[in-house]
């Protein structure tokens, strides 16, 4: 598994043309952006875990039928910092950093105190964010950064604290119609207090105030929620919303504030102080977006890890919203480069299995309801909520399908009743060995793969002026483990799931966590392209696409 994790990652500075075979469709025109760990060691030093690993940006520009591919490190803070010292001198969630050992006494009482309440990493490794007309790098603290989609050039630090009270904030924001952006952090002993903050930062000015050109002055907190526990807020990575709600769980995988708080000093990462309790239970918060206020009815479901969220729609006076869950936390402890060794495959199967799982959730419970009743009357799930003797509710899921991970959606779905889902696919290993098109109507499946690949988290593109759900491709950057096999960038018919092309590079591409396609053609122009493409599918054998 070294060739995949833990090897150092060149940069490739200038665009190289990649060997196309196939055909791309005449209307896909933009840039893919993708972001992921890329540097795991530096100098003699190494990070602990792979989620450390410095970001390295990658882009695939399709233009024409043709496909350049480049790659450049964040040139965050944290990067310069490691670079100029020739190690790694910036801690990361699995990996401490300690001074210089030439350094003098003062110094390093200094950099002990510094680490009490730490000033978290600017290594944006996770995603790619819009806002507004601008992208930025993303991670799970308090800071992005601001980059050029084009030359893949690192621009300004943004700080979360300075607009909205929050020390770690999620990778995963939702957008509505207009571009403005929904996130939550967590806000640690603010006032005394430990909350969960869904904020709102819009995609312009406000008309009256253009005199503050950054809409960032502008963000709004959308609503608050008190921590169940002071110093152990829960750790989550993204969040779910409807139309008119936002869906957050908050799950006994806790960080415990006060080993954070010391861990510099004890010598510990700050992963360590991550736990799972599996004896406690997953809370359930509804947020009504119009009040902005929680919905007041308690519910909650069993111990589980949820890293990500796949959509959320409402149904006949329910909420119904699908995750990807975990029995425990076992799949992040797996990903320590220790554990990605020549032991990978029996490591692997110690952990848990993701699960598609659907839960729904009555948006008004009868009062009048026996107890043990169970109050959801939708005909589309087999999830359940049962009635309890002092009014909460106790949610049970539908297992939909097991070894899914990273899904993706078609965003224009987002919030809506949907049918399916575009994600990677995983069985006792955590690395991607197919990409998949799961049925949620049908609960069918299609799947694609091939021998020594390994994809990544596949996006989905829809066709300009599509009227299907699933009319559009999906694009996937593949790393090889096969020494004879280059990496490249596939897209498949999202229908069929039949491979229309790929676009191999002679480069060294690493595997990257997500990202997002900016599109670069007018509206006219692509509905145009997509025409001319339904014109050479009709008049191609039986409609198959053409190759």
């Amino acid at each position: 598994m070294d060739i995949i994790f833990g090897r150092n990652r060149k940069e490739q500075l200038e665009p190289v043309r990649a060997k196309v075979t196939g055909k791309i469709p005449a209307w896909l025109q933009g840039t893919l952006l993708r972001n992921g760990p890329g540097m795991h060691t530096v100098g003699e030093s190494r990070y602990n875990h792979w989620f450390d690993g410095l970001a390295l940006l990658h882009s695939f520009t399709i233009r024409d039928g043709e496909i350049y591919y480049r790659s450049k490190y964040l040139r965050s803070d944290t990067y310069n910092a490691n670079i100029e010292a020739n190690r790694i001198v910036v801690s990361e969630f699995g990996t401490m950093a300690y001074p210089d050992p030439c350094k003098n006494i003062f110094s390093k009482a200094f950099t002990y105190l510094s680490h009490t309440i730490p000033d978290f990493t600017d290594n944006c490794l996770i995603n790619i964010m819009k806002c507004g007309e601008d992208f930025y790098a993303t991670s799970e603290t308090n800071y992005i950064r601001k980059i050029n989609p084009q030359t893949l050039e690192t621009l300004e630090k943004v700080d979360y604290r300075k607009y909205v009270a929050v020390n770690l904030a999620t990778s995963h924001p939702h957008y509505d119609e207009a571009g403005n952006v929904l996130n939550m952090g967590t806000s640690i002993v603010e006032k005394g207090k430990t909350k969960y903050v869904i904020f709102k930062i819009p995609a312009t000015v406000p008309e009256g105030k253009k005199q503050e050109k950054s809409p960032w002055k502008h963000t709004e907190v959308f609503c608050s929620i008190p921590s169940r526990s002071l110093l152990s807020p829960s750790y989550y990575h993204s969040f779910g919303v409807t139309e008119n709600y936002v869906i957050f769980l908050e799950q006994p995988f806790r960080l415990d504030i006060l080993k954070m708080a010391t861990a510099y000093i004890r010598r510990m990462s700050w992963a360590s102080c991550l736990a799972f309790h599996r004896e406690e239970k997953t809370y359930i918060h509804i947020i009504d977006q119009r009040t902005r206020q929680p919905v007041q009815t308690k519910f909650y479901t069993d111990a589980m890890v949820v890293f990500h969220h796949v959509n959320a729609y409402e149904e006949d006076g329910c909420i119904v919203f699908d995750v990807i869950a975990y029995e425990d936390n076992s799949l992040y402890q797996l990903f320590y480069l220790a554990n990605l060794n020549q032991d990978f495959k029996e490591n692997s199967r110690l952990t848990s299995v993701p699960t598609l799982r659907r839960f729904a959730v009555p948006l008004h419970a009868d009062k009048n309801a026996e107890v043990g009743s169970n109050l959801i009357k939708v005909a589309s799930t087999t999830a359940t909520a049962l009635k309890e003797e002092d009014g909460q509710v106790y949610c049970q899921p539908e297992f939909l399908y097991e070894g899914l991970e990273l899904p993706r959606v078609n965003y224009a779905y987002n919030g809506k009743r949907y049918r399916y889902v575009f994600a990677a696919g995983v069985q006792w290993s955590p690395i991607p060995t197919k990409i998949i098109k799961y049925d949620i109507l049908t609960k069918s499946s299609l799947k694609w793969r091939e021998d020594d690949c390994w994809p990544a988290e596949p996006l989905f593109v829809p066709t300009p002026g599509a009227k299907d759900e699933d009319d559009g491709v999906i694009l996937s950057a593949i790393v090889s483990t096969d020494p004879q096999k280059p990496p490249f960038l596939l897209i498949l018919d999202a229908k069929s799931f039949t491979e229309l092309a790929r676009a191999s590079v002679d480069v060294d591409m690493h595997m990257d966590l997500h990202g997002l396609f900016i599109a670069d053609m007018d509206g006219d122009a692509k509905k145009q392209a997509a025409s001319e493409e339904q014109r050479d599918r009709a008049s191609n054998c039986h409609g198959a696409p053409p190759t």
